[in-house]
């Protein structure tokens, strides 16, 4: 007789325990078998808490579900979770990533006054007139003059780059980084880039090129846009 088979798999890692759901089976079986395994493994009393890593496969949870599994891997039994992780998203979550990732071209002159704010990448085919301002979830890719201000990654990602021209700015933001006028000079660069370096804790000015090596995860349409 074939032992049964293991519908939850639970593997030790020098930051706790990784447990891994079998993606077919019902999710009330599996979660009859998790608290057999919990209660089993349950660290004594005195022990630290254990973080646990919990992989779903090709599963998605709905919240009710989540919360059973917060349910069984809680404090209460010596354990706490780390990361639930799914290979699945909700069909509204990967619509907006799709929206977020996206290149919104756009051919115009942001004159003094204007506000240009997009989510995801911002290709703008004119420029940016002093008091003018571009904003982007994302990166920014100007293919004129820069002359106003550009706020890249406005969510927080410090990754995000601006590239122009011809950059002369008033101001560059990128994240939560301001740049500071002695950080470009006073008669503006070519076909550079602004990005944050976390080094010198500040936006720097550089060529082109660095992009490749600093910003690794650019698309093949954006190592274009940087290739001219």
């Amino acid at each position: 007789m074939q032992d049964k088979k293991q519908l939850i798999t639970i593997k030790g890692t020098r930051e706790g325990l990784t447990l891994f759901i079998d993606e077919l089976c019902s999710f009330n079986e599996a979660i009859k078998e998790l608290h057999d395994k919990i209660i089993k493994n349950k660290p004594k009393k005195d022990d630290p808490i254990v973080s646990v890593r919990i992989k779903l496969g090709n599963r998605y949870l709905e919240d009710d579900q989540d919360k059973q599994l917060t349910e069984i891997i809680n404090q209460a039994n010596g354990f706490k979770i780390d990361s639930i992780e799914s290979e699945v998203i909700r069909k509204e979550d990967a619509l907006k990533w799709k929206e977020d990732s996206k290149i919104k071209a756009i051919n115009r002159i942001v004159r003094s006054g204007q506000v240009l704010e997009v989510k995801g990448d911002l290709l703008l085919i004119g420029d940016v007139n002093p008091g003018g301002k571009v904003v982007s979830t994302g990166n920014i890719y100007i293919m004129g003059n820069l002359y106003g201000i550009a706020h890249a990654g406005v969510d927080g990602d410090r990754n995000a780059c601006i590239v122009a021209s011809y950059m002369k700015p008033t101001q560059l933001r990128i994240a939560d980084y301001i740049s500071r006028a002695p950080d470009y000079e006073s008669d503006g660069v070519y076909m550079e880039c602004g990005l944050v370096d976390e080094g010198q804790d500040k936006i720097i000015i550089d060529r082109l090129q660095v992009l490749s090596n600093k910003r690794k995860e650019l698309s093949r349409f954006e190592r274009r846009v940087q290739n001219g």
